[in-house]
Formats: C-alpha cells, structure tokens, sequence
C-alpha cells in the first residue's frame, strides 16, 4: 500500500493517501484554469476514505459545476489559500487531488492507462495533447452516468490545430 503525504504552502493543513490513485484526469475547463492559475488542473482521484487530513482543518468553499450541474467542494487552507482537494457531489465516493500539493508530485506516472484529458474543446490554445490518451470534448461521461465516446490521437495535437483532424 502506498503511503503520499502533501499540504499546503504554511504547512497549516497536512494530509496523507493511503493507496494509489484511481486514475489520473487532466482537466481544461475553465474553472480549473481559474482555481489552478494555469492552463489545466492534474487531479489524481483516490477514494475518499483514502484521504486523511493529519494536521489542520480545511476551508470549504461550494461552487457549482458549469459542467455538470451539481456542486464541487473545494478544500483549501484558510491561512494561505492553497486549493487541497475536491470533493464532489456527482461522484461522492472519490476525491480529487490537486496533484502539485503532494509533498513529491512527480510520485505517480501519468500515461495513457491511467488518465485522460477532459473538456479540450475549451483548452487554451497553445494546449499539446498528447498520443494515446482518451481525450473529451467535455466531461467523459453524461450526468445520468453514460460514458461518452473518446479520441485518442496517434500524434501529439495542438489544441486550436483539432479541427480536420482524426484520432487514432
């Protein structure tokens, strides 16, 4: 069993995982371009009960999801305001962790079998996609839980270059 320790900037809140993750989602919506300051968000998602906060008690702030309807907890330390992790209404059992908050956030390989890039078609511009991967216009799945169809590309892709172009 693997044991991940992370935290925020002030050290204030701490949390350890217990096991790998689930998966691996790279997401390029707009609201985690905004929460994270950068282009796309690297969530690892674990089940919940694998999440244990060890020091401190995390803010929650509520947003509802543009995507899907339903409401995302953002957890973030109140002293310096470093976004933790999510807890979701859509999917009540898991987590999703903001992967640079991990004390060594270079500790799970991101490759085509364990994560997939979701809500491309508003991707910043610049945005490489890589080969292999399951990638989607928006969520992976509908609300009611029905997979949608990916692409995956046989060579990296430039988003804002998509159009004409066909997967692998």
């Amino acid at each position: 069993m693997a044991v991940h320790e992370g935290g925020c900037l002030c050290e204030a809140v701490r949390y350890t995982i217990k096991n790998d993750p689930l998966r691996v989602t790279i997401c390029h919506c707009k609201f985690c371009q905004r929460a994270t300051g950068a282009a796309y968000m690297v969530e690892r998602i674990f089940h919940e009960a694998d999440l244990q906060v060890t020091k401190g008690s995390p803010a929650v702030y509520e947003h509802c999801s543009g995507g899907s309807g339903k409401l995302v907890h953002i957890h973030f330390c109140a002293a310096c305001g470093t976004k933790l992790y999510l807890t979701f209404e859509r999917f009540a059992e898991v987590c999703g962790v903001y992967a640079g908050t991990f004390d060594d956030p270079n500790w799970f390989d991101i490759k085509p079998e364990n994560a997939k890039h979701i809500f491309i078609d508003v991707a910043r511009p610049e945005t490489i996609l890589p080969p292999g991967f399951s990638c989607f216009a928006e969520h992976a799945m509908r609300n009611d839980g029905t997979p949608l169809e990916a692409v995956v590309f046989d060579q990296p892709q430039v988003v804002g270059n998509l159009s004409g172009q066909s997967g692998g």
